[in-house]
């Protein structure tokens, strides 16, 4: 595998980013992926990693660039109080401004092939991954939300607000019990995208909590569903990437 880590040009300045791919076969389709509240870390450059080893291109920003280089809550010092702080200062408009400069970056590597793109986000990332599908619908042909949080809301900007446009399939994994993204919720945000015609899967994990598919998550990380959504994302990818 190649591994670099770099600085992506935006308008809001250098966003540093982990890019990951395999050494031989290229150029691979590019898939972006949207790191949790957490912040970008060596559990998400490994799941990363295994998403390249398949035959990808992958981009891992650190989401939080405008505010801070380096933030994961398992640095000494880090709390929540400041991982909300730094999650509260994004928005998807922020975010589709970084997908832009993501894609111009890829289209400048050799390594990273032109056409459909791949979209994943966990968490507090579900509605960027979201959004970006339907900014970019030309571009981001397959897109996952993992236990995505506000997806379906009052708000301004809530993503399912311009589900329509999105041109590829969509994909929603969902935590059995979920504080941050309840049945409700995901029962609403259902009854709206049948109502788009557009291509999307909302799947319960059954057994889960909110952050089940990562590894280093005391308490919630669940092997079976999270082997599943591998099973899930690579499929996606394989169909449409």
């Amino acid at each position: 595998m190649i591994e670099r880590h770099l600085d992506i040009v935006t308008a809001d300045g250098d966003m540093n980013s982990f890019v990951v791919y395999p050494e031989e076969g290229g150029p691979f389709p590019l898939v972006l992926f949207y790191m949790d509240a957490p912040g970008k870390r060596e559990e998400l450059h490994d799941m990363a990693r295994r998403i390249a080893t398949v035959g990808y291109y992958v981009i891992l920003p650190n989401l939080y660039y405008r505010q801070v280089r380096e933030f994961h809550l398992y640095l000494p010092g880090a709390t929540r109080e400041r991982m909300r702080e730094l999650m509260d200062g994004l928005s998807n408009a922020m975010v589709c401004q970084d997908t832009r400069a993501m894609l111009d970056f890829a289209a400048s590597e050799s390594s990273a092939r032109s056409g459909p793109v791949g979209a994943v986000g966990y968490c507090m990332s579900g509605p960027f991954v979201f959004a970006a599908a339907a900014e970019f619908p030309d571009r981001i042909k397959a897109s996952a939300s993992l236990h995505g949080v506000k997806l379906y809301s009052d708000a301004p900007d809530s993503p399912h607000k311009t589900a329509d446009c999105i041109q590829g399939e969509i994909y929603f994994g969902c935590a059995e019990t979920d504080n941050w993204a309840p049945p409700e919720l995901v029962d609403d945000l259902d009854r709206h995208l049948a109502s788009t015609g557009i291509n999307y899967r909302i799947e319960w994990y059954p057994g889960t909590n909110h952050g089940f598919v990562f590894p280093q998550r005391e308490g919630m990380y669940h092997k079976a569903s999270a082997e599943r959504h591998w099973e899930r994302l690579f499929a996606l990818f394989q169909r449409n990437l």
